[in-house]
Parts: C-alpha cells; structure tokens; sequence
C-alpha cells in the first residue's frame, strides 16, 4: 500500500497539466513501515526527451531530489509519471523500463483533464500488478 496526501496529489496534476501536451514525471520520497509506504515529499522533475510518449527525469534534478530525501531522513520510495493520453496503467515502455521490483509506480492518465485517474503499482520480471493506493486530507 502506498499512501499520498490530497496536497502531493494535487502538486501532481498540476505538474502534469502544466507539462503538457508532454509527460511529466518525478520522484517520491518518505517512509515506510509494515509495507505501508507513506509519501512525505513529490519531486516534479524535468522531462528531458519533451515527448508526449515517454519520458527521462533530468540526471541533475533526481540527484538534487535524492539528496534533498536524505537530508529529511526519507527514502526514495518510487517515481510517479504522466500519461497525457492514455490510461493510468504501465505501457510496454513502462514495463520495459522498470529496472527497481522494490519501487512504486504511480501513473496519472490525463486522458480527462477534469478528472485526472491516478493508479500505482508494483513491476516485476515484465509484468505489473495494481497496487492500493490509498489518497488522505492531510491534517489542519
């Protein structure tokens, strides 16, 4: 189960929205304990390939990001993506490209842009499986 806050989901889409008509992408840091991942910090990176298709998280910006988790005691619990005309599940590409079975894959379709779909998931020896992704208000 990975956990994100309404804030980080929102700082998400608005990422992504703003990214268009290209993917967007960036990292997620924050704890875990008892297989429950708890998303504390959202990365949004730079797409360097600037294609709607795939994307490549500038090298610069995952190393500042990497650091900056590590300096707040977090780790580097998986990346997050956008699919600005597909659906919120792993393409070939994704699967291909997913070289860390320890990492969470969250994906944004985009295909609605008034109701943005965000799934995650777990991708292992060339196949995905859904993960719960749970979403919570975070406290005043």
């Amino acid at each position: 189960m990975i956990r994100l806050s309404s804030t980080a989901y929102r700082q998400i889409v608005d990422h992504a929205l703003a990214g268009l008509p290209n993917e967007a992408c960036g990292l997620l840091a924050g704890t875990e304990s008892d297989g429950v991942r708890d998303v504390r910090k959202v990365f949004c990176l730079t797409n360097i390939d600037h294609s709607n298709e795939h994307f490549s998280m500038d090298p610069r910006e995952q190393l500042a990001a990497l650091r900056q988790a590590r300096e707040e005691g977090l780790t580097l619990l998986g990346n997050w993506h956008s699919h600005p005309e597909s659906p919120s599940r792993p393409s070939e590409e994704d699967i291909r490209l997913a070289y860390d079975s320890t990492a969470s894959y969250l994906i944004l379709s985009l295909q609605s842009r008034q109701a943005p779909n965000l799934n995650a998931f777990r991708i292992q020896g060339g196949a995905y499986a859904w993960d719960i992704l749970e979403l919570y208000d975070p406290e005043p």
